[in-house]
């Protein structure tokens, strides 16, 4: 969800016992957040300087462990509350599952006239509670390289190794890590150092590992290295590639419900292949051997927005845990939003949510028109000086100008590349094109942080205040600020908080933005020395979407349901898709050159 969004989550809703990913990429971030929260914890801030020695891991873990510490003091006092109208553990119990047994056992203690019993009850429950779990993320691709006054580059010191070795350093327990964006080798191959992750003697862990996918094989492929090494992954968190917020990594047109399929039909295979390898590397490693392989969750995030779909994910697939992000963007008790960003998401359509080009890293990112952010780029090109000063060179990766890596968001590389696509001679169009594209890129590492300035007046980089935001699609169908209790309901069906009107099935949502995507694309100007390649590409795309669109159609509690809304947006996204193809189909190389490409 973004750098500030989440970053002190767990401090909100970790004692009611729900779990939160905090993002760990910005340590001034960080170290805005320990300025904020030592004083309101009775403590004295004692700063951690850029200039100290591995300082960026140095912040991670203290802000981890402060939060650990405030997380426990909370619970602690919650498990101690009175069980009466209005306490924390009262809202504790109302807002868990009806299939809960804890809730099953509370609302049996709350109607039971008998005093022994109802103590007896009240002590279990006091006993059985437990907090959410503090979990950190470290997109992979935020791996700038960091060097010392001499100009050396510092060994382990690189942004994802530190934040790695600042989470590995805390003293979180019963807490993951969650990689997101991909396979980084240097990355993984670090862990394989940190004794942390582990197995204990029980065959548990105390610092786990989650893999973000978007597909079985890129489940297979990042856990087999990672056992490989003597790592063991405890869950995959399935995402769609385009039904989510921040950047999205699309498929080749492979859809939801048939990637949960895969998983579904092949989870024992996997198990026991990463098990295999994983064993025998903690036997060369540790002299030791497991009879049976550690546990493996499965859990599934993308554009859920009712209590049936997530529902339906659970009985259909086996998933054992869904993820929730957007729509907490409109809950204050959980997510760190500044009060105009919040009115903007609450106003959002889905007209307001693009797939856009802003992110500097080269990879699509969903993005929120209409903030800050963007009014301030806008002025900034209009006034003839584009691009952002870049203080703080997280996304500092590209060199085509300069030998010192820069960010493409940043004033100087946009100053470059614009005067070189103005000297290219290229047509009109295409210099529009390419130039809009520059334009385009946004720095995230303030725009992303600057909401907790905002919201708790602190000051995170001097005289900059723009925010951006990274909502999903499924931000346009959720039009208010809620409470954590209201959101709680409506996941779990006691209530429905959806806007009025037509909100599409997430699985027709992604449908539709695959579709979206695929018309974009085959809308580009492709040289024609890129014909044939792109020709094979095109046509797999689209041969995915319609298997997919025939999958749904085999399941008989989608098709069946939802008064037959489900059915029709199928028929409508092939036929839209048909379309597509007789418009752009071609029959050989000539008319393809003609024609620019081809579906079938």
């Amino acid at each position: 969800m973004g750098l500030a969004y989440t970053i002190d989550t767990p401090i909100k809703v970790a004692h009611f016992g729900i779990s939160s990913v905090i993002s760990i990429v910005e340590d001034r971030l960080v170290e805005m957040m320990r300025s904020h929260y030592y004083p309101l914890s009775n403590q004295t801030y004692q700063p951690i300087s850029r200039h100290e020695p591995d300082c960026r891991a140095k912040r991670i873990t203290d802000y981890l462990n402060l939060v650990n510490t405030m997380v426990q003091e909370k619970f602690e006092k919650l498990k101690h509350a009175a069980f009466e109208a209005g306490s924390e553990i009262v809202k504790y119990f109302e807002m868990l599952p009806e299939d809960s047994a804890l809730k099953q056992m509370y609302r049996q203690m709350m109607n039971s006239p008998n005093p022994v019993e109802k103590e007896k009850i009240e002590q279990y429950l006091r006993n059985n509670i437990k907090p959410g779990s503090i979990d950190v993320n470290i997109m992979t691709k935020t791996d700038r390289n960091n060097f010392n006054k001499q100009g050396e580059l510092i060994a382990d010191g690189s942004d994802a190794v530190a934040a790695l070795r600042g989470y590995a350093k805390s003293n979180l327990s019963n807490s993951s890590v969650v990689f997101s964006a991909g396979m980084n080798p240097r990355l993984y191959n670090y862990l394989e150092q940190c004794p942390e992750f582990n197995v204990n003697e029980d065959g548990g862990f105390t610092k786990k590992v989650i893999i973000k996918v978007s597909d079985y094989r890129s489940a297979l492929i990042q856990g087999k290295y990672l056992a490989k090494k003597g790592i063991w992954v405890s869950e995959f968190r399935i995402e769609s590639g385009l039904n989510c917020g921040g950047h999205a990594f699309a498929t080749d047109g492979y859809l939801m419900g048939p990637i949960l399929e895969e998983f579904k039909n092949r989870r024992q295979e996997l198990i026991d292949t990463l098990f295999e390898i994983y064993n025998a590397a903690l036997e060369k490693k540790s002299n030791r051997k497991f009879l049976y392989p550690p546990h493996i969750s499965f859990s599934a995030q993308g554009g859920i927005g009712t209590h049936e779909e997530d529902k339906f994910l659970h009985r259909q697939y086996h998933i054992e845990s869904t993820g929730w992000g957007t729509p907490f963007l409109l809950v204050p008790e959980a997510t760190t939003v500044d009060e105009a960003t919040l009115q903007l998401l609450a106003a959002a359509k889905e007209k307001d949510v693009v797939l856009s080009h802003n992110s500097p890293l080269g990879v699509r990112f969903h993005y929120l028109k209409g903030t800050s952010s963007e009014k301030e780029k806008h002025a900034r090109i209009e006034s003839g000086k584009p691009g952002s000063p870049c203080t703080e060179k997280h996304l500092a990766f590209n060199t085509e100008f300069t030998t010192e890596p820069v960010c493409t968001a940043s004033q100087k590389y946009q100053r470059l590349k614009l005067a070189q696509l103005r000297s290219m001679g290229l047509p009109e169009a295409e210099l529009n094109r390419q130039v809009n594209e520059v334009l385009d890129k946004e720095c995230l590492c303030q725009g992303l942080s600057n909401a907790a300035a905002i919201r708790y007046n602190e000051v995170f980089v001097k005289n900059f205040s723009a925010v951006t935001i990274c909502p999903g699609p499924n931000i346009a169908y959720f039009s208010k600020a809620v409470s954590l209790q209201t959101m709680t309901d409506h996941i779990y069906g006691r209530t429905n908080i959806l806007s009025p009107g037509l909100r599409p099935h997430m699985f027709i949502k992604e449908l539709r933005l695959y579709i979206t995507y695929l018309h974009e694309q085959l809308e580009l100007d492709i040289p024609e020395e890129e014909l044939l390649k792109k020709k094979k590409y095109f046509q797999g795309f689209y041969q995915n979407l319609k298997e997919g669109i025939a999958y749904y159609r085999s399941l008989p509690a989608l098709v069946s349901n939802h008064d037959g809304q489900f059915e029709k947006d199928l028929t409508q996204a092939e036929q839209e898709l048909e379309s597509m193809n007789n418009h752009y189909s071609i029959q050989d190389i000539q008319s393809c050159i003609k024609e620019k490409l081809i579906l079938q």
